[in-house]
């Protein structure tokens, strides 16, 4: 799948987000080894930990339907009401962990923009010196 309809998966995910205290939408789209494509937006909560980011909520769908094997993410994000995406999104650090426990070190995290174009990084430039399972054994 190209990036840029992976890209598209995530902005139409957008419109799903409830986020109603920061008013910033964001959507992802996760392509797993199987073809299939899971998207997730962001789902606030007032008591605020309790709020799950679009990129976990994808992770998490496909993985609870046995989706082991991952191999890009798309991700978009903006204040709602704005037309233009925010182009310097980035997962967050519980994110970046998240994708460290399933992903290889070479998986992918595009970042749309609202040119039409994209950014795209290695989950080992995002989390650099990372600690995962095979640090416990």
């Amino acid at each position: 799948m190209k990036n840029s309809d992976l890209c598209k998966k995530a902005i139409d995910a957008m419109q799903y987000s409830y986020c109603p205290y920061s008013n910033y939408s964001v959507g992802a789209a996760l392509l797993c080894k199987s073809g299939r494509v899971y998207t997730g937006c962001n789902i606030e909560n007032s008591a605020f930990s309790p709020t799950v980011c679009a990129e976990r909520t994808a992770f998490f769908k496909a993985i609870s339907e046995g989706e082991k094997d991952f191999i890009k993410i798309a991700i978009a994000g903006k204040k709602q009401g704005d037309k233009l995406l925010d182009d310097s999104i980035s997962p967050c650090g519980v994110c970046r962990q998240v994708m460290r426990e399933f992903c290889s070190p070479d998986f992918e995290i595009i970042i749309a923009k609202s040119n039409g174009d994209c950014s795209v990084y290695k989950l080992s430039e995002l989390l650099p010196v990372s600690f995962g399972s095979d640090n416990i054994k």
